[in-house]
């Protein structure tokens, strides 16, 4: 909130500029995508033979990427992997995890490579934006009558809904 409050103030519209520099508000949808990403697996047609590791994938299999599971792996995201931790993307994507080198790689919310969603900076930055104009006047905290059951419809959302009780500043 405080970044968005020294970006912006409480009145003045989020820029494209002021946007891209919200490394705190980053971090936090990071880690939102990361232990809850949109749909908690990929679908892929091998289109060819392919050797991985030591199975071989026979043309037009469909592979399951879970995701899912790859975000909450402790080999991947440490021992803390079930923890809701932005801090662990202050350096950026390639360098939130452990394993991979510190790759890319093992975030994937929106897919990989060149079928990643079109739609990923456009929904990530209205998202920046939404978030920038109602930190400007409200701080928002979970009711205690909320009680946490992701499920899956479409994608991964609240079974119960998400109840929150807005403040103003």
């Amino acid at each position: 909130m405080e970044q968005v409050l020294e970006l912006f103030g409480n009145n003045r519209t989020p820029t494209l500029d002021g946007i891209s520099r919200l490394t705190i508000l980053s971090m936090v949808i990071n880690e939102s995508l990361r232990l809850y990403p949109p749909v908690f697996h990929i679908t892929r047609e091998v289109q060819r033979e392919v050797k991985l590791g030591k199975l071989i994938l026979p043309k037009e299999i469909e592979v399951y990427i879970p995701n899912l599971a790859v975000h909450h792996d402790p080999e991947t995201w440490g021992e803390d992997a079930h923890l809701f931790k932005p801090e662990r993307f202050a350096d950026g994507i390639a360098k939130a995890s452990t394993a991979y080198s510190n790759s890319s790689a093992a975030f994937l919310p929106f897919g990989l490579g060149p079928r990643t969603c079109v739609g990923i900076n456009f929904g990530i930055t209205e998202e920046k934006i939404a978030l920038s104009m109602i930190l400007q006047r409200h701080r928002f905290r979970l009711s205690d009558k909320y009680v946490h059951s992701p499920a899956h419809v479409l994608t991964i959302c609240p079974k119960h809904g998400l109840q929150i009780i807005l403040e103003e500043l």
